[in-house]
């Protein structure tokens, strides 16, 4: 800046002009407690996740970021309540790949996932892995193709109709040209349930949930989603390695959201906050028992991302014939 432009800018804040001072400065954000709308009950790693990162970034802030559990209707409560919301900074939601990604993409919901929110940062993300019940001879992506093709009642197992580890699977039937029948369960639990029973074959859970059956042997890995390997795993190839496109990109994903129309200004600074504390060794651990590495993103990478995802799984569900509106 010359000296000049220098003068200037210190007299237009010294008389307080509007263009002085960026709008975030200039309305003292935040200057009272942060709601973070977190769309599931307590408990679980999607909560655990959502206050790690609030009560981070609230620190960060000088502030208090409290944490309203607001479950029902696969999320679609809290996104009307977050989109509903003054544009002010002050109501924000952890938006995710089920409330942003498949669920509008397989069942008509109230809301657009791009158009209605303000996307604000990513918090993270962890790979989904194709496990397989450990007592059958499939041991990789070969052998699972091959298994599927050959038997005449393969199942698979999911945590609900149009869940994530429902659509992973059809995409993955579309790309190897298999046709197993889907199980639909009422969460993950009960579908490991199944599995380690022999009642479905194969699952393609987030790697959080599979860890426990991994390390006992119970299950056994072929691939993970994502472009690299995870460091509790590393004998576990990706998707991407096998020479599978389509999985580089899909995760387990997790960020923050607001009602459309925030201020620039308000967004940079909670943009700002969560990306240096996703550096920050005490959150970065808090995230791991997630499996879930940081993915620091500016606003606009975050929007781009969520915008692809959604586009990603609305594409598949048309060309799987998945609508869950009957």
């Amino acid at each position: 800046m010359n000296r000049r432009s220098f003068l200037l800018s210190a007299g237009a804040t010294a008389i307080g002009l509007p263009y002085a001072l960026p709008s975030f400065a200039a309305s003292g954000y935040p200057d009272r407690p942060v709601t973070y709308i977190v769309p599931v009950a307590p408990g679980g790693g999607s909560d655990y996740v959502g206050r790690a990162a609030a009560n981070a970034v609230g620190k960060e802030l000088g502030t208090t970021f409290i944490v309203e559990n607001q479950s029902g209707g696969g999320g679609v409560i809290a996104c009307q309540k977050t989109m509903r919301s003054k544009p002010d900074g002050y109501t924000l939601m952890q938006g995710y790949v089920a409330t942003l990604g498949t669920s509008p993409a397989t069942r008509k919901v109230p809301y657009d996932p791009v158009k209605d929110f303000t996307a604000v940062g990513m918090i993270g993300g962890t790979p989904n892995v194709l496990v397989v019940n450990a007592k059958l001879p499939v041991h990789n992506l070969k052998e699972f193709v091959a298994y599927a093709k050959s038997q005449t009642n393969v199942n698979y197992g999911s945590a609900g109709a149009g869940s994530l580890t429902h659509l992973l699977m059809e995409l993955l039937q579309q790309q190897v040209g298999t046709h197993m029948v889907h199980i639909a369960y009422k969460g993950i639990a009960p579908a490991f349930t199944d599995l380690l029973a022999q009642q479905t074959q194969f699952m393609f859970p987030g790697l959080a949930a599979a860890v426990p059956h991994l390390r006992a042997g119970t299950v056994r890995a072929i691939a993970l989603s994502g472009d690299t390997r995870n460091k509790a795993f590393p004998d576990v190839p990706t998707f991407k390695e096998l020479g599978l496109p389509g999985f580089d990109d899909v995760l387990q994903w997790y960020g923050v959201s607001g009602p459309a129309g925030m201020d620039n200004g308000v967004v940079q600074t909670l943009n700002t906050a969560l990306n240096k504390v996703l550096k920050d060794p005490g959150l970065t651990k808090a995230l791991d028992t997630e499996a879930i590495v940081p993915m620091p993103m500016s606003p606009a990478q975050f929007a781009a991302y969520v915008s692809k995802d959604y586009e990603r799984w609305s594409k598949l569900a048309k060309a799987q014939n998945i609508h869950l509106d009957a």
